[in-house]
């Protein structure tokens, strides 16, 4: 199911909160946020064998990459509100 289709409501709050560009970035976000959650909470259980107090080498990468692009959406973001 698409996600205009599935989180319509959402996607039509942050849209009348911030615009339409803005808007469809902040939901992204959120959603993104949500991954990162997500994940963090899974690494805890699949922990690295080489030091057990951070989470697996593959958990990692994803984490890195998901906190990557929130840091991408938040500067466009800020470009979009002219700032």
């Amino acid at each position: 199911m698409s996600i205009y289709v599935e989180r319509r409501e959402e996607i039509e709050r942050y849209e009348f909160q911030y615009g339409p560009i803005r808007g469809k970035l902040a939901m992204t976000l959120d959603l993104l946020t949500d991954a990162l959650t997500m994940t963090g909470q899974h690494g805890v259980y699949c922990t690295s064998a080489r030091n057990p107090a951070k989470p697996a080498m593959d958990l990692q990468l994803v984490l890195k990459e998901i906190a990557d692009a929130k840091e991408l959406v938040r500067d466009a973001m800020q470009l979009a509100a002219g700032k």
